[in-house]
């Protein structure tokens, strides 16, 4: 099973490190604590539409844009678990 929370971290981390943000400039900039951010990006918090919504608009990148990305991460890790069954039980654990 492919976390959503965790692809999604992954790509704003990807826009942020793209930019050659800091943590801590991203969230003063979208008025999040650092360490929430940090969670996020790390696929261990939920982040509601309003985080989202002020994550995105720090780092000037469309909402619409960041599901995008996630969408096609998705349907990656999707296709390689399909193709690779065992691999869904390796992604799972090292989840966990």
């Amino acid at each position: 099973m492919v976390l959503v929370r965790g692809l999604l971290g992954d790509v704003l981390r990807r826009k942020r490190l793209r930019q050659g943000r800091t943590l801590r400039e991203v969230s003063a900039d979208a008025r999040v604590s650092l360490g929430y951010l940090s969670e996020v990006e790390r696929g261990q918090k939920e982040a509601s539409s309003e985080l989202l919504a002020a994550i995105c608009t720090a780092l000037d990148v469309p909402l619409s844009t960041v599901f995008a990305e996630v969408s096609e991460d998705l349907a990656r890790e999707e296709a390689l678990v399909l193709a690779h069954p065992t691999i869904e039980s390796e992604v799972v654990a090292s989840a966990a």
